[in-house]
């Protein structure tokens, strides 16, 4: 089979992959809208829309596999616009599928959401055969590419789809909106105060990003199509994770709550039993050690 591992998306996820890729010998390119801040030696960078049929069909015929990281919203962005979740997220991704189908062999991997695709699970921690129930566009958006995904690999295609808990660590940029430990270490380095929705009891799985990437390295080997986890299997309120980085930091951090909002999940905690058993995987990395790394690498950049 042909050369590159092709990576559709750059952002945090893509970056760190890419580089642990590379670390292993591997070529890699990188399909993106954007561009990196900073060059990855060894990458192949090409800064298109993820649904330009032209690139697939020129870089497909010398590709190992593929991995779909790519994504432009969150479960608060197009909250009112579900037509903009289909065309920017999931119509790239038929597209994508349209130009699989001409390359049987290549395996593909999807990064869907651990943490919103279930909406409230009735038992925790939550199993892969819990019913997808999505409570914002973004996870909806998430749940109809499984399915599409689904119908995909029944005619004979290797899809694995992984579902992430919500990833962090260092690189990961400081954004309104998008991860909620890069926001407050921002707040805790700028000593600015940090707005929370709701009364911070919400629950969720923190995943550092060496074991993600982990796990995607695993499923590019993995021989069947299937469906995983991939979380740390421990749940952390938000109001204990804001304490665990005051005592990681040893900074006091000024909290404003403000009303929950509708869409958000209020606990989720993956059962990472399936990826355990089948790929050998384990997370490696506790919340504590990762706030700290992230923290201390975060010092040397300001």
């Amino acid at each position: 089979m042909g050369g590159h591992f092709l990576l559709l998306g750059g952002g945090f996820i893509g970056q760190a992959l890419a580089r642990r890729l590379t670390e292993l010998g591997k070529k890699v390119m990188v399909v993106a809208r954007n561009a990196p801040p900073h060059a990855l030696p060894g990458v192949i960078w090409r800064k298109s829309d993820l649904s330009d049929a032209a690139l697939l069909g020129d870089v497909l015929p010398d590709c190992h596999a593929v991995i779909h990281l790519a994504t432009t919203s969150t479960p608060g962005t197009y909250s009112r616009e579900p037509l903009r979740e289909a065309e920017e997220n999931l119509r790239p991704l038929l597209q994508l599928m349209h130009a699989l189908d001409s390359y049987p062999t290549i395996p593909l991997v999807y990064l869907s959401s651990g943490g919103v695709i279930y909406g409230n699970p009735e038992t925790l921690p939550v199993t892969e055969e819990h019913g997808l129930v999505p409570l914002s566009y973004h996870a909806a958006g998430k749940a109809a590419a499984e399915h599409f995904l689904g119908v995909f690999a029944r005619q004979g295609h290797r899809v694995i789809i992984l579902r992430p808990s919500n990833a962090y660590g260092p690189g990961q940029p400081f954004k309104t909106g998008f991860g909620v430990i890069p926001t407050l270490l921002e707040h805790l380095l700028r000593g600015t105060p940090m707005e929370i929705w709701g009364d911070g009891e919400t629950v969720r799985d923190y995943l550092y990003i060496d074991d993600l990437v982990e796990a995607c390295l695993k499923a590019l080997h993995h021989p069947a199509s299937g469906t995983f986890n991939v979380g740390s299997g421990e749940g952390h309120s938000l109001n204990e994770l804001c304490r665990l980085a005051e005592r990681v930091t040893s900074r006091q951090l000024e909290l404003h709550y403000r009303p929950a909002r509708g869409g958000d999940v209020k606990a989720v905690v993956l059962d990472v039993d399936r990826i355990r058993r089948e790929m050998g995987w384990v997370p490696q990395v506790d919340l504590e050690e990762g706030l700290r790394r992230t923290w201390t690498k975060l010092l040397d950049e300001a």
